[in-house]
């Protein structure tokens, strides 16, 4: 499983393994240190024998590139914090189905509502669901 953090982050965690390898630290010690499993940093340290520091490189993600581009995304934002009202759904209430249409309708991208939910969390968004009250509920009688 790949470990959290940026590709850059993760090439500067490696980076610093195969110094404290070149200065002679052992494999287990330098796990220990920079947090790694020590089958990775053996992996490493035969990289670095192989080609040296440039070995450690961060590489490309495999996969597709993200549909929406991370300006396309702030967009996205500044249109769901205007609320669905003004995006001109009948109620104030975002659902997955509808921020997908939103998606197709400002940016050409067709996505599947199950799968917006993860773009809403990249974005740092999360579930919430609008308080139940009945119509002719009395304020005054609910405060006492």
């Amino acid at each position: 499983m790949r470990p959290k953090g940026s590709a850059e982050a993760l090439e500067v965690r490696r980076r610093i393994a195969g110094k404290l390898l070149q200065e002679g630290k052992g494999v287990r010690e330098v796990a220990r240190l920079v947090g790694a499993s020590p089958s990775s940093v053996s992996r490493w340290k035969r990289l670095l024998e192989r080609g040296g520091m440039g070995e450690l490189k961060a590489r490309p993600h495999p996969g597709k590139p993200p549909k929406l581009t991370s300006q396309q995304k702030q967009t996205l934002a500044q249109i769901l914090q205007q609320g669905a009202l003004a995006a001109g759904f009948a109620t104030d209430l975002w659902t997955l189905a509808r921020v997908a249409q939103v998606i197709e309708r400002h940016f050409q991208v067709q996505y599947h509502p199950g799968h917006v939910w993860r773009i809403l969390q990249e974005m740092g968004w999360n579930a919430q669901k609008p308080e139940r009250r009945a119509r002719k509920r009395d304020e005054a009688a609910v405060r006492q």
